[in-house]
């Protein structure tokens, strides 16, 4: 694979006292912090409590944007820690404010009932456009500081199943799909593999929303961001390896709409399931 970002060094938080962290975002040349990478490194900072126990659910908010030229600090509240369950509360800060919050449970790794639905057929990643490619095309339409992210070597491989006309776009239906790996070896570590797929679950996803209406980044006066996002683990899963993530927008209202996810590995395990909603205005010009 290419020469690329490697998530697991960007992702990395130093330790500087009891329960507390920090972290840094590269700038891509966009003033804000990509979500994603809050996401992950709210959980990692969680993990540096929680040594024994593996996380299965988070639940998040984004509170204001995140500042790329300044570090972030992760405040760890130890929330619980029971027989079987964990609780812990992370808190990100920049400025002296909060940017972001998110609560995650951790559990004793048990046996129990095994039950999943199966994954939709989809057309192997192999087959399908890769982001690099299929932006490719619009490059010289592009905005400088949008031509510039998408040229760069990127951390996360997307194949996009479905993909939308970025300049011509059209009203679409409510679901995709995009297989999706991580391109620098991220090694067994759960902690590692959940950071880096919890990172990857805010890539490609507030998209299906916005494609119902045929929206897209490159339409004038769209206003967009994450407002929350929630996070189940099913299963362990090797994030070095192609993940289907299969998605749906159930409901568009009130300058919102309303993302949900399922993750599959290649050979049909659900993975994980993801949830998200999100703003979207198209601001009128006077």
């Amino acid at each position: 694979m290419e020469d690329t970002e490697n998530l697991v060094e960007t992702l990395a938080l130093e330790p500087i006292e009891v329960n507390l962290f920090r972290g840094r975002s590269p700038n891509e040349g966009f003033p804000r912090i990509f979500g994603g990478l809050v996401i992950a490194q709210a959980l990692l900072a969680a993990y540096e409590t929680v040594p024994q126990r593996i996380c299965h659910s988070l639940h998040a908010y984004f509170i204001r944007p995140g500042d790329v030229k300044a570090p972030v600090l992760y405040q760890v509240d130890r929330a619980r820690d029971g027989g079987t369950f964990t609780t812990r509360r992370v808190t990100a800060i920049q400025h002296g404010e909060q940017i972001f919050n998110l609560a995650a449970s951790f559990q004793d790794v048990e046996e129990g009932f095994e039950f999943q639905t199966p994954m939709i057929e989809a057309p192997d990643p192999e087959t399908a456009p890769d982001e690099r490619a299929m932006m490719a095309q619009y490059l010289d339409k592009m905005p400088e500081q949008m031509r510039r992210n998408f040229e760069r070597p990127r951390p996360i491989d997307l194949r996009w199943v479905q993909p939308q006309s970025f300049f011509k776009p059209q009203p679409m239906a409510p679901r995709k799909q995009v297989w999706m790996r991580a391109k620098a070896e991220i090694g067994p570590d759960i902690h590692l593999q959940q950071a880096l797929l919890a990172y990857a679950s805010d890539m490609a996803f507030m998209e299906t929303a916005l494609r119902v209406h045929g929206l897209t980044w490159s339409t004038p006066g769209l206003q967009s961001a994450s407002l929350d996002h929630a996070m189940w683990f099913h299963r362990p899963s090797n994030f070095n390896e192609w993940i289907l993530f299969d998605q749906d927008c159930p409901s568009t209202s009130q300058g919102r709409g309303f993302v949900r996810g399922e993750m599959y590995s290649r050979d049909g395990a659900l993975v994980a399931s993801v949830a998200q909603e999100c703003l979207m205005r198209v601001r009128k010009k006077d």
